[in-house]
């Protein structure tokens, strides 16, 4: 198996102490709820936002909701696979990898680290806002909605598949193919809340015979 943390293999027990400053440490660590209620309240200030200050039609609105939800899925799939499990190939990228997912192959079920603490959120939610303004106008206050609307739900199934056994209906794929990107092959599975760029890009599990 590839290695993505620095383990032997992934402590389902553990936690890793990444600080030495006890403020820092206690920054490292977020409760999935924080996030996702942070989301939630951005998103509703925009649409608030949308319906009461833009001229943008109700219905078009929901149509570019919708595509920030389909287009979170792809950015998703591209951030996992290029940005999270980058070739540490330097000291610094080395770093940056570990800090930002390899400590999360390290110790998968270490519940306070299965999403980005505030602040980066929070930071992540400002680039993404800038980023959708420059583009869309005022479109934004719709797709970014959307867009923070995929966040949420990927950080619910991420938790969800790490916290708990997989149930017995559709969804036991999501369980499955995270538990075969955690355990066996890492080089594949990289949809967490969705396995459609996977099926299209061809990093599906293989199926067992």
């Amino acid at each position: 198996m590839k290695k993505i943390g620095r383990l032997d293999r992934p402590d389902n027990t553990g936690s890793a102490h990444m600080f030495e400053n006890p403020l820092l440490e206690k920054l490292s660590r977020t409760h999935i709820l924080v996030p996702i209620t942070m989301f939630f309240l951005v998103s509703a200030i925009c649409l608030y936002s949308a319906v009461t200050i833009t001229n943008i039609k109700f219905g078009i609105g929901i149509l570019v909701l919708l595509s920030g939800i389909f287009a979170f899925t792809f950015v998703e799939y591209m951030m996992h696979k290029h940005f999270f499990h980058m070739e540490p190939d330097t000291p610094v990228k080395d770093k940056l990898q570990y800090s930002v997912h390899g400590v999360h192959h390290d110790y998968p079920k270490d519940k306070d680290r299965l999403a980005m603490p505030p602040l980066i959120s929070l930071a992540y939610v400002l680039i993404f806002y800038a980023v959708f303004h420059l583009i869309m106008g005022d479109y934004t206050l719709y797709f970014l909605p959307g867009f923070l609307f995929g966040y949420s739900a990927y950080l619910g199934v991420h938790y969800t598949v790490h916290a708990f056994q997989p149930p017995k209906n559709f969804l036991k794929i999501l369980w499955v193919n995270h538990a075969v990107h955690h355990y066996k092959d890492p080089d594949v599975a990289f949809g967490v809340s969705s396995p459609l760029w996977d099926y299209i890009l061809g990093t599906m599990p293989k199926k067992e015979k």
